[in-house]
């Protein structure tokens, strides 16, 4: 059997103190548009009416027809695409390494339920040293800027 994660870290860019908050899901099988839609609903609830921006990377599923037509359906998000074979710009990717390292080394297990615990370990791990969310963000070089302030405007 096999199974995906969809994660979102995620950063309040007008008040940093506030700290990086991670979402994460993890189903069986593979996300596709609809899967990842219902992500984002999740993500909704998660952000409680906040505006959000997804930087997200070139998947298919994440520019569909059918995703943009929901998306442009959406006040509260606003969507921005990493450029092509560029997943040292992605933080998100850094977490997956993260988990891969560590509570996903060698795990052998017997029932998928096994890597979904080692993965939920992984995620409480993470989400426990606060500097470890912003690390995967620095490391990107990358920086958050509120729209408003954005130079290309």
């Amino acid at each position: 059997m096999r199974a995906s994660m969809a994660g979102a870290l995620g950063y309040h860019s007008a008040d940093p103190d506030r700290g990086a908050r991670l979402c994460f899901h993890l189903k069986p099988g593979s996300f596709d548009t609809a899967g990842l839609i219902e992500v984002l609903e999740q993500v909704k609830v998660f952000y409680r009416g906040e505006r959000v921006v997804l930087v997200w990377d070139g998947l298919s599923a994440h520019w569909s027809r059918a995703m943009r037509a929901w998306v442009a359906e959406q006040d509260w998000l606003t969507l921005e695409r990493l450029p092509a074979y560029a997943p040292e710009l992605n933080p998100v990717e850094l977490l997956w390494s993260s988990l891969k390292k560590r509570e996903l080394a060698n795990l052998a297990g017997d029932h998928l339920a096994d890597a979904a615990d080692a993965t939920e370990q992984g995620i409480h791990r993470i989400t426990a040293d606060p500097r470890l969310p912003w690390s995967f963000l620095a490391h990107t070089g990358l920086t958050i800027c509120p729209p408003n302030l954005r130079k290309d405007q």
